[in-house]
């Protein structure tokens, strides 16, 4: 039975979320309805979407986002990625989409702390994610920073072939991340290469408020993308709830 929710916690608002698990489990990125029905059934709390046109890993258009959203709704949390840097784009595809919280992931630095603070006015009722680039102890600072009009913090890894913050598929260093965790008082989810075999050892080192993955639950598909691999994901969420990992 998928746990119980009531809107997204934040630090900075009312909205509040009860939940059976200790660890919330995110999972990126749908590709249709059905896979994240599929994955909002395995009890992942987050289901996350990428509404682009930028060539990013498993974007979907906005239209197909919001269908995403809605049919999940009530089952997880939404969560919407943008890598875009002007205000007026984000804010638009967030009401196409209408996610629970708006993942924040551009260059690192593109988005200051005053411009997710005019997102927070603009866009009322939904929770902002803003991703820390974990590329060494500046990262600490930076989140900081961040943890001051945020709801969520998301440390992630960089490929500099990959717009933004994340999708890199790699670890980072745990120690820095496990850092941030100490300093800051916003839920802090850790991503960047997790993956059922080490999510628990990760979760250990780290103990943020929540795990994600991208990559390493995926499978290829015939046409040179992917889907949800769902063996993989109920793994990963075993794993990050205290299971056996794989």
């Amino acid at each position: 039975m998928p746990p119980l929710r009531v809107g997204p916690v934040t630090a900075h608002s009312t909205t509040v979320v009860l939940m059976a698990h200790a660890i919330r489990v995110q999972i990126y990125t749908m590709q249709d309805v059905d896979e994240a029905l599929a994955v909002a059934r395995l009890g992942v709390d987050h289901i996350g979407v990428t509404p682009a046109a930028l060539g990013l890993p498993g974007e979907v258009n906005p239209s197909l986002a919001a269908q995403i959203c809605d049919a999940v709704r009530g089952l997880a949390v939404t969560v919407a990625l943008s890598v875009d840097t002007d205000l007026s784009t984000i804010e638009r595809m967030v009401r196409t989409v209408r996610p629970d919280i708006l993942h924040l992931c551009g260059p690192p630095g593109a988005l200051g702390p005053e411009a997710v603070a005019d997102l927070r006015h603009a866009l009322p009722g939904v929770g902002i994610m803003q991703a820390i680039a974990v590329t060494g102890l500046e990262a600490v600072d930076d989140a900081a920073t961040y943890a001051a009009v945020a709801d969520y913090l998301i440390l992630d890894s960089v490929d500099p072939d990959i717009a933004g913050v994340g999708a890199a598929g790699v670890v980072h260093d745990w120690a820095i991340s496990a850092a941030i965790v100490d300093a800051v008082d916003v839920p802090v989810i850790l991503a960047g290469g997790l993956s059922p075999k080490n999510v628990a050892g990760a979760i250990a080192a780290v103990r943020p408020w929540g795990a994600d993955s991208l990559t390493h639950t995926n499978r290829p598909d015939s046409g040179g993308g992917f889907r949800k691999d769902l063996a993989r994901v109920g793994a990963f969420a075993a794993a990050a709830r205290g299971g056996t990992p794989a």
